[in-house]
């Protein structure tokens, strides 16, 4: 009886103060360095030597209500329901003509569509995420395979299941990225996906996460925190909080003009065209939204920046 009793504790416990993403390995960041958005702007429409690629890896179809939230008056205006959205998953190819090449994200990975539970995609998951919507254009395996030299690391705008499908392709030994506090602060909706995530993480390098600095108050990092990748102005990481707690934006210096890579902090262009945050697969939409806003001010004070947004 006591030790059904002290069970039971522990599972409210946990219950209640939730469990992080993943158990993975941290570190402090060996790449990049802190700067800011003013030193940033300073440099971003000067035109750059860094090529990105965004690779459609896979074509996929999910409800509206995750991708928007609904509820918002400009979503309201229009009357938008809810229905299946199609939508692309990415991987983004970063080429620096010194570092070398670099994804963002992983796109999708043909082993694990063939078999999922294999690959740590949980009965759980797998009815909130419907695989057998997903059809592979090319596979993270194929991507990589035609990269002369192979990549140099993966950046992560978060590690979402459908932003870590590739990664049974990624071999272990390539160093990974991420924003602070993205695999380790806890929450509620980590325990149903916290299994999944370490499979797929298994054997793989620790997660470095990205030097931002902490907001005192709340312990989380700010919106708008930048990091300079490469320490000279070529490549920035942007803490975009909210979608997920460590969420990450890129800006890469191109010879056309800067690149934007939102990830989920807006899923489509409608949302960002109307400044409304994503729904339901979103942990904390009213910072998601600030973030959100934030890049919207940024792009307006750039405007050749070219978006491209987390899933279309």
């Amino acid at each position: 009886m006591g030790c059904t009793r002290w069970l039971a504790a522990l599972s409210v416990l946990i219950l209640c103060h939730g469990c992080s993403l993943s158990d993975h390995g941290v570190a402090q960041s060996r790449l990049g360095k802190a700067s800011s958005l003013a030193e940033m702007e300073k440099l971003i429409d000067v035109p750059g030597s860094i090529e990105v690629e965004t690779v459609k890896s896979a074509d996929w179809t999910v409800p509206l209500s995750g991708l928007l939230d609904l509820k918002s008056a400009a979503a309201q205006a229009v009357h938008l329901t809810d229905h299946p959205e199609p939508i692309h998953v990415f991987v983004h190819v970063v080429r620096h003509p010194n570092f070398g090449t670099f994804l963002v994200d992983t796109g999708v990975s043909q082993q694990l569509l063939a078999d999922p539970g294999g690959h740590g995609i949980s009965w759980l998951v797998r009815q909130v995420m419907p695989l057998d919507k997903m059809q592979i254009r090319e596979g993270t395996a194929h991507v990589v395979a035609r990269i002369p030299g192979g990549i140099q690391g993966v950046f992560f705008t978060h590690l979402h299941v459908d932003h870590i499908s590739g990664m049974p392709d990624i071999p272990g030994s390539i160093p990974l990225y991420v924003g602070r506090g993205e695999s380790t602060q806890k929450s509620f909706q980590n325990l149903f996906v916290r299994g999944t995530t370490n499979k797929l993480l298994d054997g793989k390098a620790d997660l470095q996460e990205w030097p931002f600095q902490l907001n005192d108050e709340h312990k989380g990092i700010r919106i708008g925190d930048v990091v300079d990748i490469f320490g000279d102005g070529s490549a920035f990481a942007v803490s975009v909080p909210g979608h997920t707690p460590g969420s990450t934006a890129y800006v890469f210096r191109t010879p056309k003009g800067p690149v934007l890579l939102t990830g989920d902090t807006s899923h489509t262009r409608w949302g960002w065209d109307h400044g409304v945050e994503p729904g339901s697969y979103t942990a904390d939409q009213s910072t998601n939204l600030k973030s959100l806003l934030m890049l919207k001010d940024l792009v307006a004070r750039h405007p050749a920046t070219e978006v491209r947004f987390g899933h279309q």
